[in-house]
């Protein structure tokens, strides 16, 4: 290469490669998009310090909830790309509130950068104490006395909205959902009796199911999870075949530097198998992706969750 060509293209590099050198510079703020209590907060808290120990910064929670995730992935979407804000973000952020929702705040190919996946997250749909059986049983119960039984869950959009509306869907059932600001919510809903079901994420839920105060009626990932090792999937229960679980993972604005993200995805890697005892004790099971690897699942999620809502109807107004 000529000197004068490549002089021009480490100088147009440079400031980028100064950013990731650089880097972090100052606290790195960590957005998660659902409320204290759910598995995206346990994760990101549990994270956390291992990254400020890592990175030699601190790391700052930060909870914005609501929207189906949308608040928290547009505040990073429209941060600064230098590697300082981060978000914890979901399936139904990035691959179904853009196809379920006709106008969205930001566009998830345009102004966010994959850093990488990093759980798998199966639900449970949750019973109060006026609701007497098992899955089967409740099933017929909300057949005959559909004015009995409504559906709490997590944010319009999100992954328990849609493995709640499927179940409804594979069940032949009519049934009020009502949407909250996250996991834990949507849990007090249903020990409160707002609601007769829920389906929340398994941290959300877990302490109150051992305290006998919920009731979990199954697990609707297609094996039984350890945290709850003794309920049932919903295809074992009552409807064979059936499975939806959630996802999560990190992300970055984009625009921020690739050597940020790669930094990140790796750390990403290697901090997990150390938090997984932690995580699988509440219902989260960890699964790496690096950011081309994420980038095309939320693609090929988004292909699939479409087909989902045409067939449910799901409409969100």
């Amino acid at each position: 290469m000529p000197l004068e060509r490549r002089t021009l293209l480490l100088g147009l590099a440079a400031p980028g490669l100064a950013r990731a050198e650089n880097w972090p510079a100052r606290s790195i703020r960590l957005v998660v998009s659902f409320a204290p209590g759910a598995s995206a907060d346990f994760f990101a808290r549990a994270i956390a310090p291992r990254l400020e120990a890592r990175f030699g910064q601190p790391v700052v929670v930060e909870n914005r909830p609501g929207a189906g995730g949308n608040i928290g992935v547009d505040a990073v979407a429209k941060a600064a790309a230098d590697g300082h804000v981060l978000g914890i973000a979901a399936a139904g952020a990035l691959s179904v509130n853009p196809v379920l929702q006709p106008s969205m705040p930001y566009n998830v190919q345009r102004d966010v950068a994959p850093v990488g996946l990093a759980l798998d997250i199966p639900f449970a749909l949750v019973a109060g104490a006026a609701v007497q059986g098992d899955l089967r049983a409740v099933l017929a119960a909300a057949r005959a006395q559909p004015e009995r039984f409504a559906m709490a869950h997590g944010g319009n959009g999100t992954g328990m909205h849609l493995a709640g509306a499927l179940l409804l869907q594979m069940a032949g059932l009519q049934m009020p959902m009502a949407p909250f600001r996250g996991s834990a919510p949507a849990a007090t809903a249903v020990l409160a009796g707002d609601t007769a079901l829920g389906v929340v994420d398994i941290p959300a839920c877990l302490a109150l199911v051992q305290a006998g105060q919920l009731r979990a009626l199954a697990v609707t990932s297609s094996a039984r999870v350890a945290a709850l090792p003794g309920v049932p999937t919903v295809a074992e229960a009552a409807l064979p075949g059936y499975e939806s679980v959630g996802w999560f993972g990190l992300i970055a604005p984009a625009g921020t530097p690739a050597a940020v993200v790669l930094r990140l995805s790796e750390a990403l890697r290697e901090e997990l198998p150390p938090l997984t005892q932690r995580l699988l004790a509440v219902g989260a099971v960890p699964h790496w992706m690096g950011p081309d690897g994420f980038a095309g699942f939320i693609r090929s999620e988004s292909t699939k969750y479409a087909a989902v809502i045409r067939a449910a109807n799901i409409r969100v107004e």
